[in-house]
């Protein structure tokens, strides 16, 4: 019998422990070195047409227990246990043992489509690689390739197979790699934070996706992520990692409905929660267009437009069309939409970085909308701006001090001991500790790289703050802390804020009002508690009922709402 239906598990891994050495900075001599445990005790076993979820906090061992399972660890690494994929042992295998594992019979989605595909080849080149590395490829392989992005619902298959990852969305991207990962009959998948990063709809598409591998070809899913609703939506059973170590273990509805630690419960509390949907048939159908009045130091932008030039003799692309928006001080303004729909343009006009083709724009009580870079060099000052990867956004070669002082040091007269003293405030204000100054990006957390970032976009005092999915990559416990800390200080310092995002329940828990995006154009917006719980417009009830939320039962309920809505709009 093959190994995907005579009973016995597909994966077992057992009593599998990973420590790693590191250099110790303190030490010297036979201490320069020092081992840190990652993975300690961890026993596991997945089935047949089963999605395990491996769940826990950033560190907690959830990426080193998946990667040891294809031995693709560093060399520092020391493994001990047992993984057996069937009958195979991967641990101490042979690179030809591992090469055969690798795409063949175990495929792998890694969250980041962009960097895990070569920019120098085409989609379909990398996709058909896999099947020659495997002896899959045939005579016709493109052809193979054709039929591998119609499975993934990519049905321009032409389009694709001759695209660059660059000319592809993520949604699509991602698509294009869980075809890679199947393309040799794999007996598992492991899914590593496959939908972190993409916007709702795209989400509940990719979920989709692997629900009908495992249902259709009886593919087992190991799946890891730090979002909750999404384990809700997907997983059948699930593993709580804490330091390495198994804290829990259940079926997906036991372990929401009475999880038996504390630390499962306290990931559970930490899940930003989406109030329920309502769909009512008899509502006035006309969308919200409630737009907030402005103030003398309000920030707006009045029938703005902004077009991007085409190649090739083509007509402009117009990212924003004909966008009424006000962010007063002391108000947050959610900006809610999927990829594409043209939020981050909207960020980066309020910040001088893309002009408005036509229309008004209005920064902190201050009309820019023919203003000069010398004048949006002064208006700057009082804007902050907050991206969605603070690693990237921090530069690495500069200590935290430096980077969160440099707005000082531009705008600023302070120098010396007095910067230094206002950093140190800085770092206090966004609970970061004074020592915390002398290190680099690298040796923080992502939580507090994200708080350092907060800290440079205040250093200002800014009367408008743009925060750009500042918490997407963060998981729960650390999004929790992060997002009660955005909140206290935008009500202690007042600063207006236009938060964009695509996770709606974060945008509920702090945004006043709300304007949802589609297609350049703003469809409906309103009071939070209006729009996300009784949306008018059939865009934003598909876009709430894409929204995954951490209750199996009830996100049963919300995806066969999204279903019919979704084939309702086609």
């Amino acid at each position: 019998m093959s190994e995907r239906t005579n009973g016995e598990p597909v994966l077992d891994i057992a009593g599998l422990s990973v420590s790693f050495e590191v250099d110790n900075p303190a030490g010297r001599g036979a201490a320069a070195r020092r081992t840190v445990v990652a993975v300690d005790d961890v026993s596991l076993t997945l089935h047949h047409a089963q999605v395990l979820a491996l769940v826990g906090e950033s560190g907690s061992g959830k990426s080193v227990t998946a990667m040891s399972t294809l031995g693709l660890l560093p060399a520092t690494a020391r493994v001990r246990g047992d993984i057996r994929l069937g009958g195979t042992q991967l641990v101490g295998a042979d690179d030809e043992t591992l090469r055969e594992v690798r795409g063949g019979r175990i495929g792998t989605i890694f969250q980041e489509p962009m960097s895990a595909f070569n920019p120098l080849f085409t989609v379909g080149n990398q996709i058909a690689e896999a099947l020659w590395a495997h002896g899959r490829a045939g005579p016709d392989v493109r052809g193979k390739v054709f039929d591998l992005l119609r499975q993934v619902g990519l049905d321009d298959a032409a389009r694709v197979w001759s695209a660059y990852p660059h000319q592809l969305s993520g949604g699509q991207l991602q698509r294009a790699m869980i075809a890679m990962a199947i393309s040799c009959d794999p007996v598992a998948l492991i899914a590593d934070e496959p939908t972190t990063a993409l916007d709702v709809t795209v989400q509940a598409g990719i979920l989709d996706l692997l629900r009908d591998l495992r249902d259709r070809l009886g593919t087992a899913i190991l799946l890891i992520t730090h979002d909750m609703g999404v384990v809700a939506d997907l997983a059948d059973d699930v593993v709580v990692l804490r330091d390495g170590k198994v804290v829990e273990r259940a079926p997906v509805t036991e372990l929401f409905a009475q999880p038996r630690t504390d630390y499962t419960r306290t990931l559970l509390d930490a899940v930003p929660r989406l109030s329920g949907l309502r769909l009512v048939a008899d509502r006035d159908p006309t969308p919200r267009h409630d737009v907030l009045p402005g103030t003398p130091d309000a920030t707006s932008l009045r029938h703005a437009v902004v077009e991007y030039p085409a190649r090739r003799r083509r007509p402009p692309v117009r990212a924003v069309d004909d966008v009424e928006l006000t962010i007063p001080p002391g108000r947050v303004v959610g900006l809610v939409g999927e990829s594409g729909s043209g939020k981050s343009t909207i960020g980066r006009a309020l910040a001088g970085l893309v002009r408005l083709t036509s229309g008004g724009l209005v920064v902190a009580g201050t009309d820019m909308t023919a203003a000069s870079t010398r004048r949006w060099r002064a208006v700057r000052k009082q804007l902050g701006i907050v991206f969605q990867d603070p690693a990237s956004s921090l530069n690495p070669r500069h200590t935290i001090e430096t980077s969160v002082g440099e707005p000082l040091y531009v705008h600023t007269p302070l120098r010396g001991a007095e910067l230094s003293a206002r950093v140190r405030a800085l770092l206090g204000a966004v609970q970061l500790r004074a020592d915390m100054a002398t290190r680099y990006p690298h040796e923080m957390s992502g939580g507090q790289r994200q708080r350092a970032a907060i800290a440079r976009a205040i250093a200002l005092d800014p009367v408008l703050l743009v925060a750009d999915e500042p918490t997407s990559a963060l998981d729960v416990s650390v999004q929790d802390r992060v997002l009660d800390m955005f909140a206290e200080l935008q009500q202690r310092l007042g600063f207006g804020c236009l938060f964009i995002s695509h996770d709606l329940a974060v945008v509920e828990r702090l945004a006043h009002h709300v304007a949802v995006m589609h297609d350049g154009r703003i469809v409906e917006q309103g009071a939070t508690a209006d729009v996300l719980r009784e949306p008018r417009e059939p865009y934003t009830q598909r876009l709430l009922a894409a929204a995954p939320v951490a209750d199996p039962i009830a996100q049963c309920e919300r995806r066969e709402a999204w279903r019919r809505l979704a084939t309702a709009a086609r």
